[in-house]
């Protein structure tokens, strides 16, 4: 409870006004009212365009002319690996209850809108958080509502356009005998899907998560160095559920959250000496 004191604390200094905790939560409350209801708004217009996002979106790995499988094939072909041509993939899908297209029509379109609004939902959170922070702090964290968004657009398109293609491609091929036919059921091709997308877009908010850990005293450049076995560990695995079993698309996910791991460590770093420089101001 230190932490949330002293976070309430400076958010009546810096707004020179005695505001009392359930004031602040009323404020939350407001800042959580208005993101929901832009997801809402997205939600519904992704609604009334589902069967296009279904198609061209939702089921684009699900084609063989998926472009990610084309450029991922002549990407290997130049570079000499041939484990970036994909097989051709058929999918068949079914449907297994009475509502389920409806349902899942809602659960897509809310998904849609939770990306789409990210933006916006991340910057209302900072409007909350912002008069906590002190002139110097703001300054180092300019720009981080356009960073934060771009570090979860880019985990949505890396997860959509090369993760996505090589869980799905291996799945779908897989057969333990030329018996058994691979019919998915929509709703377990959607909760993979968005599994992935989300997933992957939150994992590569890691250095945003990294800053405000480190200015706060929580973490440290140190202990990430010390513990950066656990952490490749932790990767290694993560990358191991996410893809296919076999160790080339398991580098392909690994690599990338390793470089975000080491760029956290040095913006870490510089956001720890700040932090004991503006201590040692103090003294």
């Amino acid at each position: 409870m230190s932490f949330i004191d002293n976070f309430f604390k400076k958010r009546q200094k810096s707004a020179n006004a005695e505001m009392a905790f359930v004031d602040h939560i009323e404020e939350l409350r407001w800042h959580i009212i208005r993101s929901l209801a832009v997801i809402l708004i997205f939600s519904i217009l992704a609604f009334f365009k589902i069967e296009w996002i279904w198609d061209n979106i939702i089921l684009g790995p699900a084609h063989t002319d998926f472009i990610a499988y084309r450029v991922l094939c002549q990407f290997g072909n130049k570079i000499g690996i041939s484990a970036l041509c994909l097989q051709e993939i058929n999918l068949e899908f079914q449907n297994t209850e009475l509502s389920g297209q409806f349902m899942l029509s809602f659960s897509t379109s809310f998904m849609v809108g939770v990306v789409v609004a990210f933006p916006y939902v991340f910057w209302e959170f900072w409007r909350f958080i912002k008069p906590a922070l002190k002139k110097e702090e703001l300054r180092y964290a300019r720009g981080i509502v356009f960073w934060s968004s771009l570090l979860f657009f880019f985990g949505v398109l890396f997860a959509y356009y090369v993760v996505a293609p090589f869980t799905i491609n291996f799945f779908a091929n897989y057969q333990l005998s030329p018996s058994f036919k691979n019919i998915i059921t929509m709703a377990n091709y959607y909760d993979t899907m968005s599994d992935l997308i989300l997933g992957m877009g939150v994992v590569f908010e890691l250095p945003v998560v990294v800053f405000f850990l480190s200015k706060i005293g929580l973490l440290t450049p140190k202990l990430m160095r010390d513990k950066r076995r656990y952490a490749i560990l932790i990767i290694f695995v993560l990358a191991a559920i996410v893809t296919p079993p076999d160790w080339f698309s398991i580098w392909l996910v690994a690599i990338p959250l390793l470089i975000l791991y080491e760029a956290s460590i040095a913006i870490s770093d510089r956001a720890n000496k700040q932090r004991q420089r503006k201590e040692l101001q103090k003294y």
